[in-house]
């Protein structure tokens, strides 16, 4: 992998000194064209964190470098407009009174070119806007204007774009499909850009990888798929989506658990919990299964049909266990099933060993 665009080396932010710092400590690295999403919930301080990245906020210590190029330490802090880091806001920020060109040319304020105008006209047509140049932003869908703030934010052909909660004010249609068209203007143009957001979807089918925080730190990097499928903490395993918990005794590779003994992702020992997605479970007739674990019988309490797949709620051993299926299976409430694992079970920790992403 090339070196990184950007590196932020042990980041705190303190508002009030005797309060508990909003970034604590945060490290993590962008590189060339990567989308990197920090997923977290309200107040976790990752707005806080963009801002001190953007420049907009003063470290109270660590590092900002754009490749080797400090941007914030403990005795230097370059302003915002002097970066080269692009930011699209939530409330995208147009103002009402100028035309779509003109928002966008404001943009360059800052910049000493000969032909700022054909700059500007040139980013409204990569995201495909130049027919609108003349219009004001109140005559465009929200779509449409969370695109022109992007092509005020790529007019000056910034190293890094920082988007913060970009798609938070459109509805759920409307923003599927704009964030589809922003990842895919930001890959075939080869930007790295770095996304804050609290929706769980957003952040997985938008980003390279995740960085998932929590009260100013980060418990987590990795692929989407990582992230999802591999928790390393509780946080991280109920935050992106539901799941089965249990109490489990392990020895090794595999563990005792109330539904049975079961392969462990990686070796532990002693009492420790383990997860389960609801995806990583099945059902069976009783009398489909070969000499079966009594503590894997149970029954079924709830059937949910979504059309291309059913989530069944199922009690065994006084506990109830969610399980989703594909829409095959025609087990109803009150049925009697045995619950069989798809997957190993995946050991949580009970607090991150760092707050880093490499």
């Amino acid at each position: 992998m090339t070196d990184p665009i950007l590196t932020v080396d042990r980041i705190t932010k303190h508002y009030e000194t005797e309060a508990p710092p909003a970034v604590d400590r945060v490290s993590f690295t962008v590189h060339d064209g990567e989308i990197l999403a920090i997923l977290g919930p309200s107040g976790c301080g990752k707005t806080t964190m963009l801002r001190c990245i953007a420049g907009f906020e003063r470290c109270s210590s660590g590092r900002v470098q754009m490749r080797n190029r400090t941007l914030a330490s403990n005795d230097t802090h370059v302003s915002a407009e002097q970066r080269g880091i692009g930011l699209v806001f939530q409330d995208y920020a147009l103002f009402p009174h100028l035309s779509v060109l003109d928002n966008v040319l404001f943009g360059l304020r800052y910049h000493d070119l000969e032909d700022k105008e054909g700059r500007a006209r040139k980013a409204l047509q990569m995201v495909g806007l130049q027919s609108y140049a003349d219009r004001n932003p109140h005559h465009l869908s929200g779509g449409q204007q969370q695109r022109v703030a992007l092509a005020r934010t790529l007019a000056p052909k910034p190293e890094l774009i920082l988007l913060d909660e970009p798609f938070s004010n459109l509805d759920a249609l409307l923003r599927q499909g704009t964030r589809q068209e922003v990842r895919t203007l930001l890959k075939d143009n080869g930007l790295s850009a770095v996304l804050v957001t609290h929706d769980q979807e957003e952040a997985l089918s938008f980003a390279d990888r995740v960085a998932v925080m929590r009260q100013g730190r980060i418990e987590q990097v990795g692929t989407p798929e990582e992230v999802y499928y591999q928790p390393r903490t509780l946080f991280v395993a109920q935050f992106l989506g539901r799941t089965n918990l249990l109490m489990s005794d392990a020895d090794g590779a595999h563990a005792d658990t109330p539904i049975g003994r079961l392969p462990l992702n990686r070796e532990a020992s002693g009492r420790v919990l383990v997860s389960l997605r609801p995806e990583h479970l099945t059902l069976a007739a009783p009398n489909d299964v070969a000499d079966p674990d009594p503590r894997t019988s149970g029954k079924v309490v709830e059937r949910a049909f979504k059309g291309h797949d059913i989530t069944y709620r199922v009690a065994c051993n006084e506990s109830e266990y969610l399980v989703h299926t594909s829409n095959r299976f025609s087990f109803q409430p009150g049925d009697r099933v045995c619950i069989r694992p798809l997957e190993p079970g995946v050991v949580l920790e009970s607090s991150p060993a760092a707050s880093s992403v490499d």
